[in-house]
């Protein structure tokens, strides 16, 4: 895979949401089958908190909606409804960004693993996922 790291910019459906994240051009997305995830179809991948930056007037048309454990904070535009980015209950520390919000051009390669919401604490500890949010030192692929 190409790691070579890029600006993406993205958002939701309306504009009213724009943000920019600093990832690889080539990311490993995830789709999960938790009870959330499944009914939304989203798919995405991990940054840390660091390298997402929202823009500041999107603020105010956002808003979250929480359940379970209230860990995971599912974000999404009050005009259009979509979720293009939110706080995963995987990842607390760190942003997921719905891969199919990114705006064209600056994605190359996306491989999609599988996560198992519907048994998220064995999948949790069998994916490795809450490393994606960790910043990797620099010359570290892994």
């Amino acid at each position: 895979m190409d790691y070579e790291v890029v600006m993406h910019n993205g958002g939701c459906h309306c504009k009213r949401v724009r943000w920019k994240v600093e990832a690889p051009s080539s990311v490993v997305v995830w789709q999960c089958s938790c009870s959330d995830c499944s009914m939304r179809g989203n798919t995405h991948f991990v940054v840390p908190s660091q390298k997402f930056e929202l823009n500041e007037d999107s603020k105010q048309f956002l808003t979250t909606y929480t359940f379970g454990t209230h860990t995971a904070k599912h974000i999404f535009c009050k005009i259009c409804g979509i979720t293009s980015f939110y706080i995963p209950r995987s990842n607390p520390d760190g942003v997921a960004v719905t891969y199919k919000c990114v705006d064209p051009g600056t994605l190359k390669h996306v491989e999609t693993r599988h996560f198992d919401g519907q048994n998220w604490e064995s999948s949790y500890n069998r994916t490795g996922i809450s490393t994606c949010s960790k910043i990797k030192p620099k010359g570290d692929d892994n």
